[in-house]
């Protein structure tokens, strides 16, 4: 589909000539043939002008799950990828959380089959361990030069050590990133939110921010060891912004992301048992928020994540203790964050983490792949059940007020812009 984005704000801080400009676009067979003032196209080509249009580079989100193999009453491929895309996503990293995990080339093939040209574009995490048993380690090497861009047993720690130690040395060998999950399961016990005056107050077992600092501990004491490449996905706590800050300024490879509920909530919110607000690191206190938002603002940590999970009503409409951890977040984290940073921060954090994991940035520049991400900065909007587009509604962000809107996403020769 060609198009022309009419009257569009460009914010994009790695092209200072365009930066802050109101241009057309002209999109052309999946490439942006013409940026000008005022853009004369051909009669194939449909004209697209939206209130207070602004457009980036594409944003990526490094921690979606889905449910397909296996869990596609959650949330199918098909559907998941759209929503990323009405939600402002041209990229998505995928959880290997789904049975079967993805441990061999031939399940990242596919995904990356069966997602391909239906909205974001995917790209698999592989399982680290065989079946995520945290045993013997998976096929890395051929699901990564099958497209893999790291490997996790998705919010399993590892508690082998020597397993961390064998991974990160053999990952080395094609560059590989390895992803460890901040939790010390045997601190952690059955907890299942933070561990303080709120937990006591409502009698649910704590877990405290050792189990997630103490993990993060070792894991760097491995790292400065073996060498390599470490992820550490959804640090939650102000000990663990330290812990990285000291690893980076000694010169480790080690990456970090936070999210995007951590940044929002605290544990204060789960006065009523609403089941929404369970999730994996759990919600901390405000002082571990505020440390978050430092570490972002600072770069401690590398990039936001909408960790989002779709949870199907059963496992989320029973007690607390016994429900499934994981919260919905793609169709609301522009406006929260949008409130929270203001829109050129916003836009930044949205499009950070590409180099980590070798994926390609497609600049605004005539002849590259169109890879935009459409919305309008200004006005209240309001995340709405009924206007959710994921098939799961487990959304810790209902009745929540943000901060502008997403109109959509133009992912090569795609263009997802939602009706209303």
């Amino acid at each position: 589909m060609n198009i022309l984005l009419k009257s569009a704000k460009i914010l994009d801080e790695n092209n200072k000539g365009l930066h802050g400009k109101v241009r057309d676009i002209w999109i052309k067979n999946g490439s942006i043939e013409k940026i000008g003032v005022s853009v004369k196209t051909d009669s194939k080509t449909k004209i697209v002008s939206l209130p207070n249009l602004h457009v980036s580079r594409g944003w990526l989100d490094s921690s979606v799950s889905f449910g397909e193999p296996g869990y596609e009453e959650r949330e199918t491929l098909s559907n998941g990828v759209k929503v990323a895309a009405f939600s402002g996503f041209t990229d998505i990293l995928l959880n290997p959380n789904t049975h079967p995990v993805p441990d061999t080339s031939g399940d990242i093939i596919f995904l990356k089959k069966t997602a391909a040209e239906k909205g974001a574009r995917v790209y698999p995490i592989g399982s680290l361990t065989r079946g995520a048993e945290g045993v013997d380690l998976a096929e890395l090497y051929d699901m990564s030069k099958s497209g893999a861009v790291a490997f996790y047993d998705f919010k399993s720690p590892v508690t082998n050590s020597n397993l961390l130690k064998i991974a990160l040395q053999y990952a080395q060998g094609f560059n590989g990133l390895v992803f460890s999950f901040p939790l010390d399961v045997s601190i952690a016990g059955n907890g299942s939110v933070h561990e303080g005056n709120t937990s006591t107050k409502l009698g649910l077992g704590g877990i405290p921010a050792l189990a997630e600092e103490i993990q993060i501990s070792r894991d760097l004491f491995i790292l400065e060891y073996t060498g390599g490449k470490l992820h550490i996905p959804t640090i939650s706590t102000a000990g663990a912004v330290n812990l990285i800050a000291n690893a980076k300024k000694k010169g480790l490879n080690v990456s970090c992301s936070v999210a995007l509920h951590n940044l929002i909530f605290t544990d204060e919110v789960l006065d009523e048992f609403d089941t929404n607000f369970k999730v994996m690191p759990p919600l901390r206190t405000s002082k571990d928020r505020e440390a978050l938002r430092k570490g972002l603002r600072t770069g401690v940590i590398d990039m936001i994540t909408t960790d989002h999970l779709p949870i199907d009503i059963e496992e989320k409409r029973i007690e607390f203790d016994r429900a499934a951890y994981g919260s919905l977040g793609l169709e609301s984290a522009f406006g929260v964050l949008n409130s929270i940073f203001g829109t050129e921060q916003t836009i930044h954090l949205l499009t950070k983490g590409r180099d980590r994991f070798n994926i390609p940035a497609a600049d605004i520049k005539e002849g590259e792949v169109a890879c935009l991400s459409l919305f309008n900065p200004v006005g209240d909007q309001q995340t709405e059940k009924k206007e959710l587009k994921s098939t799961s509604k487990n959304s810790m962000y209902i009745g929540k007020q943000g901060k502008g809107c997403v109109y959509g996403t133009v992912i090569d020769d795609q263009f997802f812009v939602n009706p209303d």
